[in-house]
């Protein structure tokens, strides 16, 4: 490891000067990384679908999604103009998870075309303002359509500077030795660059000198053969999950105009019993999540919950 590097205030031991970590990696980042097209966009709209599409969805199944979504609805007036359950039904036929996602998306858009006449916030805090955008996805909007934005710390991030800069395990930290390492006005390339890093050479199982990671000059695991990296939190299963049947939920009432609970029961669950541990009331609890994100209608007629998809 060079002797440059130095101890900072719970930071780890980031260089004094990362002029050279930079250029190292910003080099590496523009001689060759992963081809994905929302990267060759500085449309502030198309950024925004991708970035979330891909929250807990691996990029390489996001490509054919985004396409598909931006021929459908090719900018953010075609989609305020959507029937919003034909954006959920797209969302659960692409298994894109959570359909709450697809409805925030669609009044995102409507927000900027009705009430800020089509102009997209240009900083992190005003993209927070839109709906269902929160601190990361409006950091990673003004970071890769404006290069306006701050050091974004997601997993990856995370990993690479805990590994490299020995930085500890513990947000604040991060955030600081992320914010420390990033070169002024260029967070478009450099978040970027960060994550490519830790999607390619600095994953789970390091690929170092495979992927030619520019930081092993630097980098404390690199030296000591330590790579242990924080803890991941590991996505639940989906089969059987209770965000699988939402969706199914979601799916279902799209081929009809309206269901009641015993009806929509079977076509959700092959083992829906009215009375059973997967019956009425679990049906009615998982549909009043989907009402009360705006999802479904729920009404009660002549003794019985009816439930259609909210128009």
């Amino acid at each position: 490891m060079s002797d440059e590097a130095g101890t900072t205030d719970g930071d780890g031991a980031i260089p004094e000067d990362p002029s050279a970590v930079q250029r190292a990696l910003i080099e590496w980042y523009e001689s060759d990384h992963r081809e994905f097209p929302w990267r060759r966009t500085e449309d502030p709209y198309e950024i925004l679908v991708s970035e979330v599409m891909s929250q807990q969805t691996q990029l390489e199944r996001v490509v054919d999604a985004w396409v598909d979504f931006l021929d459908r609805w090719p900018t953010a007036a075609d989609l305020a103009a959507a029937d919003r359950a034909d954006v959920v039904g797209f969302w659960t036929a692409h298994s894109l998870g959570y359909n709450n996602r697809a409805k925030y998306l669609h009044e995102a858009a409507t927000q900027v075309v009705h009430e800020r006449d089509g102009e997209w916030p240009r900083d992190p805090d005003g993209l927070s303002e839109l709906m269902g955008v929160g601190p990361y996805t409006a950091n990673a909007v003004a970071s890769f359509a404006f290069d306006n934005g701050d050091a974004v710390v997601d997993t990856n991030v995370k990993r690479v500077l805990h590994r490299a800069f020995d930085v500890p395990d513990n947000d604040a930290a991060f955030e600081a030795a992320a914010q420390r390492l990033m070169p002024d006005g260029e967070s478009r390339v450099w978040n970027n660059a960060v994550m490519e890093l830790g999607g390619v050479a600095c994953t789970k199982t390091p690929a170092c000198d495979g992927a030619g990671c520019p930081w092993r000059e630097w980098c404390h695991a690199y030296e000591t053969g330590d790579f242990t990296a924080p803890d991941v939190p590991e996505q639940p299963d989906f089969e059987g999950s209770r965000r699988q049947m939402r969706g199914r939920v979601v799916n279902v009432l799209g081929e009809y105009d309206e269901l009641s609970l015993d009806d929509l029961g079977p076509r959700v669950r092959v083992d829906y019993a009215p009375d059973g541990d997967h019956g009425r009331e679990w049906l009615r609890d998982l549909v009043g999540d989907l009402r009360d994100d705006g999802l479904v209608a729920v009404e009660e007629r002549e003794g019985e919950t009816v439930v259609a998809l909210a128009r």
